[in-house]
C-alpha cells in the first residue's frame, strides 16, 4: 500500500471502514448503491420479468457471439475474395464498432418508443443484412451489409435489452443481468459448430442466408418485453402509464432549441464523475484487445496443425464455459460481502483474462490449446458479466441509458482498431503469438489501472464525504436559524396584537372610567 506514500496506512484503514460501513448499508438493503428512492417505482424483481430476462437473453447472445462466430468463414472468404489478414478483421471490426457507435442513437429510440419495437427492429435489421451479404462479391460490399447494416441492429437489441433489465430488475439485478449477458456464450457454444457444419454443406453464402433467417428471433425476442405499467399519478400526465417504454403522449410537439436535443443524446456531465472516467479508460483499454483472440483463434489453431472442426470447438469450449461462469459470477456479485466491492472483483476478473491471453503462445498441443480456451471463457464470462452490473452500480439506474449509450460510442474506436491492428502483427510477422502478446499486456494494463485507481476514487470520496457533511449541517443550521427567528418574530406579532387592540379600543371610548350611566 505505498500508493500514499508515509499515510498508506491510514490510507488502508480508512479504506477498510468506508467499505465497511458500505457492506453493512448494502447487506441491510440488500441492493445496490443506486438506490430504490431514486425510482419513482418498486422493481418487480421476478414475476414476468423472468421473460424479459429470457427475450433478453436471446438478443444479446446474437449481438455479441455474431461477431466472433463469423470468423470461422473468413478463411473460406478471403480464399474467395483474395484477400488479407487484417483485411478480413476488419468486418468483424465494423461490426462491432456499429454495435458500440449505435449505443445513444439506441438509447433515444429506446426512451421514444420503448424495448420492445426497437429489438423488433434490430432483429428486421440483422436478418436483411446477413441476406443481403450472401450476395456480396466484394470486401466493400460485406463491409456495409455486415458491418453497417448488421451492426446497427445489433446495436438495437443490445442497448433496448440491458435498458429493460434495469427497469424490471434491482435487488435481483446482478443475477438478471448475468444470466442475460450468459446468451453471448450459449450462442457463441451453439453457433460455432453449427457454422463450420453449414460451411461445409453449403459453402459461406449459404450460411449466411440461413444465418440471417435464425437471426430473425430476435423478433421474437422483442415481444416478450412488455413495458413496465406503474399506477396512474394525479400529478402525472394522465396517459402516461409507463416506466420507459410508453410513448410521450403528452407532449406532441419538439421541445428545446437543438442545443438542448443534443443535450438528451449525450449527457457530457459523465465526464465530471470521477468514477465514470475511471471506469471509462479501463474499458477503452479493456475493449482494445478483447476480441481479437477470438477472431483469430480459429485460425490459429489450425495453423498449429488442428483440424477445421477441432479448431471451431475451441469457440464452442469457450462458449461453453462462459455459459456457466455469467450466471455463477452475477450470483457471487450479489452476495452481500462481494456487492460493496464490485469495481474490484471487476479489476480481478479483467486482469485474469489479460494473463490467459499472455500465457496462449506457449500452447502447442491441442491439448493446451483447450486448457486455454477453458481459462479463456472463464475469465471473458467474468469480465461481462459485470461489465454493464459496475456502469449501474456507478450511475443508477434513471442515468445508466445514457450512460451506457455513452461509454458504447466511445468504445467503439477501440473496438475498431483492435482486431484489425491484431490482423497487421499477422501479416507483418507471420506469427499469432504477438497478436495475444498485444493483447494480454493491454488487458492486464487495464485492470491494474482499475484496480489502482478504483482504490484511489473510494479513499478521495472518504475524504469528501466529512467536507460534505459540513456542508450540509451548515446548510440545516442556516434554514433552523431562519425558521427560528421566523417563529420569534410570528410570536412576538402575536403578542403586540393583543395589546395592540387593547390601546385602540382605549382610544375609541372617551368616557372616564368612573362616569355614571344615565338612568
Amino acid at each position: 500500500m505505498g500508493l500514499f506514500s508515509i499515510d498508506g496506512r491510514l490510507v488502508f484503514f480508512n479504506v477498510a471502514l468506508s467499505y465497511k460501513r458500505a457492506a453493512k448499508a448494502l447487506s441491510e438493503r440488500n441492493m445496490s448503491p443506486a438506490r430504490a428512492a431514486e425510482l419513482d417505482y418498486k422493481p418487480l424483481d421476478g414475476g414476468w420479468g423472468w421473460m424479459v430476462v429470457f427475450g433478453a437473453h436471446i438478443s444479446i447472445g446474437f449481438a455479441y457471439s455474431t461477431p466472433k462466430v463469423l470468423s470461422i468463414f473468413f478463411e473460406a472468404i478471403q480464399e474467395d475474395l483474395g484477400a488479407g489478414y487484417s483485411e478480413m478483421a476488419w468486418i468483424s471490426s465494423i461490426m462491432l464498432a456499429a454495435m458500440y457507435a449505435g449505443g445513444p442513437v439506441s438509447t433515444v429510440l429506446v426512451n421514444r418508443f420503448g424495448s420492445r419495437p426497437i429489438v423488433i427492429l434490430g432483429g428486421l435489421m440483422c436478418g436483411v443484412s446477413m441476406v443481403a451479404a450472401s450476395f456480396g462479391s466484394s470486401l466493400l460490399h460485406l463491409y456495409f451489409c455486415i458491418g453497417v447494416i448488421g451492426g446497427c441492429g445489433l446495436s438495437l437489441n443490445l442497448n433496448a435489452s440491458l435498458t429493460i433489465i434495469s427497469k424490471y430488475f434491482l435487488a435481483r439485478r446482478p443475477l438478471a443481468n448475468g444470466l442475460a449477458m450468459a446468451g453471448s456464450p450459449v450462442f457463441v457454444c451453439v453457433l460455432a459448430p453449427v457454422n463450420e457444419y453449414l460451411l461445409q454443406k453449403f459453402g459461406w453464402r449459404g450460411s449466411l442466408l440461413i444465418l440471417g433467417g435464425l437471426m430473425l428471433n430476435c423478433c421474437v425476442a422483442g415481444a416478450l418485453m412488455r413495458p413496465v405499467i406503474l399506477p396512474r399519478k394525479p400529478s402525472t400526465c394522465a396517459l402516461q402509464k409507463n416506466v420507459e417504454e410508453q410513448p410521450n403522449k403528452c407532449n406532441t410537439r419538439l421541445k428545446g432549441s437543438c442545443m438542448n436535443n443534443a443535450k438528451k443524446f449525450l449527457d457530457w456531465t459523465f465526464f465530471k464523475d470521477r468514477g465514470f472516467i475511471i471506469y471509462l479508460i479501463g474499458n477503452v483499454l479493456f475493449i482494445f484487445g478483447a476480441y481479437a483472440p477470438f477472431v483469430f483463434l480459429s485460425a490459429y489453431a489450425i495453423s498449429q496443425g488442428v483440424d477445421e472442426y477441432s479448431a471451431a470447438y475451441l469457440l464452442s469450449i469457450t462458449g461453453f464455459v462462459d455459459m456457466f461462469v455469467r450466471p455463477s459470477t452475477g450470483l457471487i456479485a450479489n452476495n452481500k460481502w462481494v456487492r460493496p466491492r464490485i469495481q474490484y472483483f471487476f479489476s480481478f476478473a479483467m486482469i485474469f483474462n489479460g494473463t490467459c491471453h499472455l500465457l496462449c503462445p506457449l500452447s502447442k498441443s491441442y491439448g493446451f490449446l483447450v486448457t486455454y480456451a477453458v481459462f479463456f471463457g472463464m475469465s471473458f464470462g467474468m469480465v461481462f458479466a459485470l461489465i454493464f452490473e459496475c456502469l449501474m452500480d456507478l450511475m443508477g439506474n434513471q442515468r445508466f441509458p445514457s450512460a451506457v449509450g455513452l461509454v458504447t460510442i466511445i468504445e467503439c474506436f477501440p473496438i475498431l482498431l483492435g482486431p484489425p491492428a491484431g490482423g497487421l502483427l499477422v501479416d507483418i510477422f507471420g506469427e499469432y503469438k504477438y497478436l495475444f502478446l498485444m493483447s494480454g499486456s493491454v488487458i492486464v494494463i487495464a485492470g491494474l489501472f482499475l484496480f489502482l485507481l478504483n482504490i484511489y476514487n473510494y479513499y478521495m470520496l472518504e475524504r469528501e464525504k466529512p467536507a460534505e457533511d459540513r456542508e450540509q449541517n451548515q446548510k440545516n443550521i442556516e434554514n433552523h436559524d431562519h425558521n427560528t427567528s421566523d417563529t420569534e418574530m410570528k410570536a412576538a406579532m402575536e403578542q403586540t396584537e393583543p395589546q395592540a387592540k387593547e390601546k385602540n379600543g382605549a382610544q375609541r371610548d372617551p368616557r372616564p372610567e368612573n362616569a355614571e350611566t344615565p338612568n
